[in-house]
């Protein structure tokens, strides 16, 4: 039987992780797309841990580390929800507050005054991240990586709270995990979801808001069979 390339480190998953420690060869791994997300780094072949923390995955191949940090440390091509709170360059750049260390841009280039977005403050807007240097503001994106506008842009209505960042990246999983899953098949409402620890939900009555916003709340940190039993009870008794 062919030896599963991450069972000489598999002991690190959910485990205390420090600066330093290396818990995915590369090198052993073939035809695999690995996606990283805060706490880790590429060096050569190695992935190592840059900040303290319980190392986390989620399938098919994300990991990050969870730490007890209160900010969010940005990353490249992390989806963000981010809050308005202020306009520079004559309106054609945006301070919005991302849970980071440092407020991030929003610049809109080579629009006319015509096209430049009227974000007010306070408006919530869902970003891609596109620069996260150290010690330099990060800057955002409404548009994918093809310059569409996608799902991003100003979020009207609905409720924004903030969660964990291990809770937002379980929500973004793919497959869906089966709290989300289990809400969609019976609830219809629009949720999005940053790796920022912000969620945001929408629907057609207060009532579903809220029944959506107590689900992922109380049940998002539980087990994939732990969310399954919840959600079957809960949408009972609707």
């Amino acid at each position: 039987m062919e030896e599963d390339p991450w069972t000489p480190r598999k002991t690190f998953i959910d485990q205390f992780v420090v600066p330093g420690d290396v818990v995915l060869d590369l090198s052993t791994l073939t035809h695999q797309t690995i996606k990283l997300g805060g706490g880790l780094r590429k060096d050569g072949d190695a992935i190592s841990v840059i900040k303290a923390g319980k190392l986390r995955f989620v399938k098919p191949n994300n990991y990050w580390v969870e730490g007890s940090h209160k900010r969010y440390v940005p990353c490249v091509e992390d989806h963000v929800l981010g809050i308005v709170l202020n306009s520079i360059d004559k309106d054609h750049c945006f301070l919005v507050d991302i849970k980071g260390p440092t407020l991030a841009y929003l610049p809109f280039e080579g629009v006319t005054k015509k096209n430049i977005p009227k974000f007010e403050i306070g408006t919530l807007v869902y970003a891609r991240v596109v620069k996260a240097n150290a010690g330099m503001n990060p800057e955002l994106s409404c548009t994918d990586a093809s310059g569409k506008a996608a799902e991003f842009g100003p979020l009207d209505d609905g409720y924004m709270f903030d969660t964990s960042t291990g809770l937002s990246r379980i929500l973004l999983s793919s497959p869906p995990s089966p709290l989300l899953e289990g809400l969609g098949k019976k609830l219809s409402f629009e949720i999005a979801v940053g790796l920022n620890g912000r969620v945001w939900v929408n629907a057609e009555s207060p009532a579903k808001v809220i029944l959506v916003c107590n689900a992922i709340m109380k049940s998002g940190s539980s087990s994939p069979g732990e969310q399954k039993v919840y959600v079957e009870k809960l949408l009972d008794r609707v």
